[in-house]
């Protein structure tokens, strides 16, 4: 690991992925931007009401003005004997982690290191064997730019502890899907949002740098910009300042450990030490790093409706642009944004997993963004697999967009065209939701009870999606 209210029919969701499938939310509807001057109180209000709505156990803001003032605004609940949320305060920033990955590429490409066209296998052991396609080779840009033709996640993904998922996944395990993993489409084709993708660039980033992705990230980024309390191995301090994460139902859950996918989720980090990251991707004339940073945030292929840099993405609003990226764990979900030509951007930390609060950040940025309303509440029943496996299938939406239903260990999916996949939550018979948007798919069964269509609702409209045979 990906927003405010996008319909699917275009949308893009980029947080580190959950177990059930990847968390996120759709891109904000493109507005004119206006001026924004939001005060503390003002953001206090906002965060408030998003807490008091059980939407979030708790949020911290930090926003850099103009003027180049920077604010920090928290409020809600830390978790049971913790200190109240502050700057301070330890958030698990998933796939916020990501264009951390890609500073150190940036930073290692300006240096003469490495090269975006350089093929990964070079940085590779001899033993490791990465698929390529038509004579077309994965490189470290395709990597970043989220095209390698990888997918999502490995299938030899089978977590013993769905808690924390992603704890006893191996390098040693990568690279065995690796080696035996067929490409479906040229690298550089077309993209498709992959934590396997980005979690390969960190481990081979560290490999070039001779260090481990921790000590690679220490001393190329957070301590050159004065992160001090940002790491993946959380020491006495953090836990101390951690603020527990939530699931949707308001309820502790277990932090999550990513050992061999570090550089696609596996950063922690407080949202003063998130500030000084952001002031230094506002200014790239103070130095070699910031100039690596804005190099990371140049456009370079298209990703779904925007575009995308190294890991980095980019929404044109009206006549300005906002650089954005955001993450999401089995109980954060995180924000960052900024508009370059501005010089304002925004960090939103919440302690809870699921929707988030990406619209807080873009809202904060550009309010012609609108906040997202609370939606509906939907409560998911259980369903036995053979009902479940009637609903398998390809449905069309559009001529160029289709929802793939797919059926993995009893759990329904949906993968729209060029999107993440979702998994689908049954409320009734026919009926399903989406826990990361406001979105639900129907099915229509004919009179034997064989499926012949669905209905995709969103934002107040019925889309027809005919099952294609």
């Amino acid at each position: 690991m990906r927003i405010s209210r996008l319909t699917i029919l275009g949308f893009l969701a980029c947080p580190f992925a959950t177990l059930a499938g990847a968390q996120g939310h759709v891109a904000p509807p493109v507005a004119a931007v206006v001026d924004t001057a939001f005060s503390p109180s003002a953001i206090l209000a906002i965060i408030k009401q998003r807490v008091d709505e059980k939407r979030a156990a708790g949020i911290v803001v930090g926003l850099i003005d103009a003027d180049g003032k920077s604010h920090v605004v928290a409020y809600g609940d830390p978790g049971p004997g913790q200190p109240p949320l502050d700057g301070n305060s330890v958030f698990e920033i998933g796939s916020i982690s990501k264009v951390f990955t890609s500073t150190v590429l940036a930073e290692m490409v300006q240096d003469g290191e490495v090269h975006l066209d350089d093929p990964a296998q070079r940085y590779l052991p001899t033993s490791v064997h990465l698929p390529s396609r038509d004579g077309k080779v994965i490189t470290l840009g395709n990597l970043s730019e989220q095209n390698s033709g990888l997918p999502r996640m490995p299938t030899n993904f089978h977590p013993r502890d769905t808690a924390n998922p992603y704890a006893d996944y191996t390098v040693d395990q990568m690279y065995d899907f690796l080696d035996h993993y067929q490409l479906t489409r040229d690298p550089g084709a077309q993209f498709e949002y992959s934590n396997l993708g980005v979690g390969l660039l960190g481990n081979v980033l560290a490999d070039a740098a001779h260090k481990s992705y921790e000590e690679m990230e220490r001393e190329r980024v957070w301590q050159p910009l004065g992160m001090m309390h940002t790491a993946i191995t959380l020491n006495p301090w953090m836990k101390a300042h951690l603020a527990l994460g939530h699931d949707e139902d308001g309820h502790v859950v277990e932090n999550w450990d990513i050992p061999a996918m570090a550089g696609a989720g596996g950063i922690r980090s407080t949202t003063n030490d998130m500030l000084e990251f952001l002031a230094a991707n506002l200014h790239p004339e103070r130095g070699a790093l910031e100039r690596a940073l804005a190099f990371a945030h140049e456009e370079r292929a298209p990703a779904g409706n925007m575009m995308i840099g190294l890991n980095w993405l980019s929404l044109h609003a009206g006549g300005d642009t906002i650089v954005w990226h955001n993450g999401g764990t089995g109980g954060y979900r995180t924000f960052i944004g900024f508009e370059p030509s501005r010089k304002t951007g925004v960090i939103v930390m919440t302690n809870t997993g699921g929707t988030g609060a990406d619209d807080i950040g873009f809202h904060l940025l550009d309010p012609a963004l609108p906040l997202t309303p609370a939606r509906k509440q939907y409560t998911a029943i259980e369903l036995p697999r053979d009902v479940l496996a009637r609903y398998i299938g390809t449905y069309r939406l559009a001529p160029n967009l289709t929802i793939e239903v797919t059926l993995e260990d009893s759990a329904l999916y949906m993968h729209p065209t060029d999107q993440p996949t979702f998994r689908l939550w049954p409320m009734s018979q026919t009926g399903f939701f989406l826990k990361e948007a406001d979105v639900q798919l129907s099915f229509l069964l004919d009179t034997r009870g064989k499926v012949r269509s669905a209905v995709l609702h969103q934002n107040g409209q019925d889309v027809p999606a005919t099952k294609v045979q």
